[in-house]
């Protein structure tokens, strides 16, 4: 089977993660995509396949040079896609790509093009796989699923490649920052490894940004608008309120290279209740704790303006620049 093949086939389980959830993985839907996956090791002919209580599958495909005085190297990808949008469903077809506009949906109006995706212009000629524009394709990171098991299946079928010892594992939960929360580092048995996700061909990425999770639960008092004067507290506006507090500089519109930002990814509520998520990132630890330390400044000037308790602040590292 090709890394394509296996591609359309892993798009079609729906492995959406959930950002509010408490139990892990988050959604009970990313299993089924993980112990498929099992499966598919395990007919191919790898070693020691296991699927662990937290959804984590590991694999080894032993080395064919002899010898361990090499260390294992290792290769990881997540099976499940942002909750920002539905991964349900996919729609997905092959466009051979010549330049100008991508029609996605025709009916809803959804395209894409040069102005929109500049790295298009270096496409042109190459096949691209896109959907219908309704949901997420969930390349990221099927696609480096179904490399790595490609991957796999060619070493385990072609003894004439020489290669040392290789560890495989498929995370859940990467999408809300806890993909690493109970991956067993020791057990993986891999000195070294590349987390197969996103990037151009070629590239290899050797370094990572801080990140944490930002939440407010804002509680208002709704009044009728009659009788308000001096009594309403409007959920929504206060959040308005804590993002002016934030600085307009750092977010990510404005933002490039190493510059960290706050970036209020979600938000909902009415007058009674309202509840914002931010991404807080910086490449740099110092600021980095500076920038959550500002989040939570801003939600206590809140508090001590409206009231303890109004504003309600958790903020929960995601990971770290190694």
């Amino acid at each position: 089977m090709t890394a394509l093949e296996r591609f359309l086939n892993y798009i079609k389980y729906d492995t959406e993660s959930e950002d509010d959830s408490i139990t892990f993985p988050s959604t009970e839907k990313q299993l089924e995509l993980l112990k498929a996956l099992k499966v598919e090791l395990e007919d191919m002919g790898a070693f020691n396949v296991r699927m662990d209580d937290y959804g984590y599958v590991y694999a080894t495909i032993p080395s064919n040079m002899g010898g361990t005085d090499a260390y294992s190297l290792g290769f990881v990808a997540h099976v499940d896609t942002s909750p920002a949008i539905s991964g349900k469903n996919v729609k997905a077809r092959i466009e051979k790509y010549q330049g100008g506009k991508i029609v996605l949906n025709d009916e809803l109006e959804i395209f894409m093009d040069e102005a929109m995706f500049p790295y298009l212009s270096d496409l042109k000629g190459q096949d691209l796989i896109v959907t219908d524009g309704t949901t997420l394709l969930g390349a990221d990171d099927k696609a480096g699923v179904a490399e790595i098991m490609t991957m796999a299946e060619i070493l385990l079928t072609h003894p004439e490649i020489k290669h040392r010892e290789i560890q495989i594992a498929f995370t859940p939960d990467e999408e809300v920052g806890a993909g690493v929360d109970h991956f067993n580092v020791k057990g993986f048995g891999a000195k070294f490894a590349y987390t197969v996700d996103g990037g151009a061909i070629g590239e290899i990425e050797y370094e990572n940004f801080n990140a944490a999770t930002g939440k407010l639960h804002i509680k208002g008092s709704s009044i009728h608008p009659g009788d308000a004067k001096g009594k309403m507290i409007n959920a929504m506006l206060l959040g308005m309120e804590f993002e002016s507090l934030l600085p307009e500089a750092e977010k990510p519109q404005y933002t490039e290279g190493y510059e960290g930002f706050f970036h209020l990814d979600h938000c909902k509520g009415s007058v009674e209740s309202a509840d914002f998520m931010y991404i807080i990132r910086d490449h740099d630890s110092a600021k980095f704790e500076k920038k959550k330390a500002l989040f939570k400044s801003a939600a206590n000037f809140l508090n001590e303006k409206y009231g303890s308790g109004t504003v309600e602040c958790y903020v929960t590292d995601s990971y770290y620049n190694m």
